[in-house]
């Protein structure tokens, strides 16, 4: 492969990990400044592992599809290179989707709530934290947001 292409994966590559969105129960959205949450109390009832499954947006395919059309225009040379870009296009768009869910794939934590007033509440968030049974807890509610903090 040339350095050319090399560094086109590379730049591509970057940008994929960059374009991950976050669910962690410690970062918010820009938006999210400035306005009243709702806040909760309650115990851990349980805490059990899951994952968040990856983004599937059009740049892992459109990267995928440019890298794969430029490996595969390398190969041979009039209408076989040009068929060759469209095969490679192709299965490089079907492969760039695919890595980029699986890149952008996190663990995450289902944490089931009791909640002082009554009620028994679960949320997933990111597993950045650690929550076990028996934690006092706060669960902070914004619009349809919700998180669990200690």
């Amino acid at each position: 492969m040339k350095k050319s292409n090399l560094f086109l994966v590379a730049v591509i590559s970057v940008f994929l990990v960059a374009c991950a969105s976050s669910n962690s129960g410690s970062v918010y959205k820009r938006d999210d400044a400035r306005k009243v949450q709702t806040v909760k109390t309650g115990v851990v009832e349980s805490v059990r592992s899951v994952k968040l499954e990856g983004t599937k947006s059009p740049v892992g395919t459109i990267a995928g599809g440019a890298i794969g059309g430029i490996a595969g225009g390398s190969i041979g040379s009039g209408r076989g290179s040009a068929i060759g870009a469209v095969i490679g296009a192709v299965a490089g768009g079907i492969a760039g989707a695919a890595t980029e869910e699986v890149v952008t794939r996190k663990d995450a934590l289902e944490i089931t709530v009791k909640l002082d007033g009554g009620g028994l509440i679960a949320i997933v968030q990111e597993a950045d934290e650690e929550f076990k049974p028996g934690d006092l807890v706060r669960i902070v509610e914004s619009g349809d947001t919700s998180r669990v903090t200690h």
